[in-house]
């Protein structure tokens, strides 16, 4: 019967009412020991907790909470909690167990599903749906019940806490401004390690003054410098990463965290999207040098033949350091085509690797920035996904940055992919993704944080998906009203990340609104010195010709192919 229930799709009425004290009794006995009860109550509760290491892990629960025997208390850990008194009879602590179970099973819907109701579009346009299994009526809970202590065995840190309370923490844990999908890892030890990273804190740094003023300062380099492009070339193309600023301060926590945890270079492959933001304010290629490109002037040496890339097409390389760590960043040259970029970096990461003698994987990390619809679409993506953990190809994980704009050229995500997320292709290895509101910098910032954490750690794939908005059309000569007005109706009155930001510092009492314009002022001003400067500037060397490359470059009088015989006898041995 019990089966017949579940196939007919109705669980959730199986898990209340009469039936649940006798499925919390036995539940209570599953827990001691599984085979105290009967098989088809076995293959049930596996199910249900996925296995047993799996259940074992979830009643530990993470380093920080109080432990407990079991998840189902007996009568003593109650009365210990003071859910029952120490007198209570057979019957309370039946309905005390009860309770347990059923806030048990909600904890665990909202690590499963609580990303569904996170806080996530910026623009309002994509509002969080009901899902019954985040409803605490589902498991029998009704509004008498919230401020009832209820016996839960450490999860979420309480050992027993009102029905009330351990809804507000799931909330603020899992359907804030960052939604995390991490239920789906089979490997328990890298599932609690999540758990634990962010229930412990409720999915939340405090950041310092000193480090909110630098988040301001990076949102405020990232806008300003797009502004100064589209004022002094208006309608070129340059990919703005304009609505999507937030990705600077998050991928220079990537480094600023990686750097401290021993990473020493960080390969990056990413789409036209935000590339020259990319270069200047992250990669620190010199201002006056991308300007000078804009006005026509080459990008490389006279004697070193380019190759006809565009500016958003370009590579670069340079060192970057953190808190006296020193890491050096090399930006792969990319074609046309979407994602194709992505094998070159993960082989280049390899290759340096292999140089390093870093057979940890620790030390060199693939960074692949990634567009929703490339991602979601892009054969290239699974197919170099699928690589990730082969012992011949593997790079100790890869830190996927998605900028999902919510748009794929002019088609809304409805229409363009048949999951409800881009990432969703990186289930497949078992990747950690952590959606993220873009216009929350604290919150990119900390999920950045975390990922380069989990894949130091774990040497494994982990994903940031970023939703933002891109404020102009595909590039700054289209006009996106004609196919997407509704959105970009709502964009035209969307203040600007590091708007919404600044005011929110303010509010704070961090900066002062005077203090924000100025630092704004400050970095314009700057950028006219760069822009000034432009005009004169000659590039002096090719850097991909350093390091590994130095003393390349070409032959004399332009004979390229020199003796190219090899010795039959060294031919054979190779064959």
């Amino acid at each position: 019967r019990i089966e017949d229930e579940m196939t007919r799709g109705s669980e959730a009425t199986f898990l209340s009412g009469a039936n649940a004290p006798f499925i919390a009794e036995m539940y209570a006995r599953y827990v001691d020991d599984p085979n105290a009860v009967d098989a088809s109550w076995r293959s049930f509760f596996a199910d249900y907790v996925e296995d047993a290491r799996s259940a074992a892990s979830e009643v530990s629960g993470a380093s920080w909470k109080p432990k407990s025997a079991r998840i189902i208390g007996n009568g003593r850990d109650m009365a210990a909690a003071g859910v029952v008194s120490k007198g209570a009879s057979d019957s309370e602590v039946r309905a005390a167990a009860v309770d347990s179970f059923r806030a048990l099973t909600l904890i665990r819907a909202y690590r499963e599903r609580g990303h569904l109701a996170a806080n996530l579009d910026p623009l309002g346009l994509e509002k969080p749906k009901y899902h019954p299994e985040l409803d605490p009526t589902t498991y029998g809970f009704g509004d008498a019940d919230l401020d009832r202590p209820i016996f839960v065995a450490g999860q979420l840190g309480f050992e027993a806490a009102p029905l009330g309370q351990i809804i507000a923490a799931s909330q603020a844990t899992y359907c804030g401004n960052v939604g995390v999908e991490y239920m789906h890892i089979t490997d328990p030890d890298r599932r609690a390690w999540i758990q634990e990273r962010i229930e412990g804190e409720r999915n939340h740094t405090d950041f310092t003054p000193k480090g909110k003023k630098a988040i301001l300062g990076r949102l405020i380099a990232s806008e300003t410098f797009e502004r100064f492009c589209g004022v002094k070339w208006v309608g070129t193309k340059r990919f703005g990463l304009d609505g999507g600023e937030a990705l600077i301060p998050g991928l220079e926590q990537i480094l600023k965290r990686g750097g401290q945890l021993g990473l020493k270079e960080v390969v990056v492959g990413m789409p036209h999207r935000g590339r020259l933001n990319v270069l200047t304010n992250f990669m620190s290629k010199p201002f006056k040098a991308l300007f000078s490109e804009f006005q026509g002037n080459p990008a490389n040496p006279e004697e070193v033949q380019g190759s006809g890339d565009v500016k958003y097409h370009m590579g670069t390389s340079s060192d970057r350091e953190f808190d006296g760590n020193v890491v050096h960043l090399s930006l792969t040259a990319n074609p046309s085509h979407l994602e194709a970029v992505n094998p070159v970096v993960e082989g280049k990461a390899r290759a340096k690797q292999q140089q390093l003698g870093d057979k940890d994987r620790k030390l060199v990390l693939p960074l692949l920035l990634h567009g929703d619809a490339a991602f979601a679409g892009q054969g290239l993506v699974p197919e170099t996904l699928m690589l990730s953990e082969l012992k011949g190809y593997k790079t100790g994980g890869t830190l996927h940055f998605i900028v999902n704009n919510q748009i794929g050229f002019t088609t809304a995500p409805s229409y363009s992919r048949s999951s409800p997320y881009p990432s969703d292709v990186a289930k497949m290895v078992d990747a950690p993704i952590f959606h993220v509101n873009g216009d929350d910098p604290e919150a990119v910032v900390h999920v950045s944080r975390i990922a380069i954490e989990y894949r130091q750690q774990f040497g494994s794939d982990v994903v940031i998906d970023m939703f933002c908005y891109r404020r102009f059309g595909h590039n700054e000569s289209d006009e996106p009203m004609f196919t997407q007005p509704l959105m970009y109706k709502k964009i035209a009155t969307q203040p600007t990340t590091r708007e919404i930001y600044a005011g929110r510092l303010v509010e704070e009492g961090v900066v002062t609104k005077d203090e924000a314009e100025a630092m704004v002022a400050e970095f314009k001003d700057m950028l006219e010195v760069e822009f000034q400067a432009a005009s004169s500037y000659k590039p002096n060397k090719a850097d991909w010709l350093e390091g590994k490359w130095i003393g390349l470059g070409l032959a004399a009088d332009d004979d390229r192919r020199g003796d190219t015989a090899v010795e039959m006898k060294t031919l054979k041995e190779v064959g």
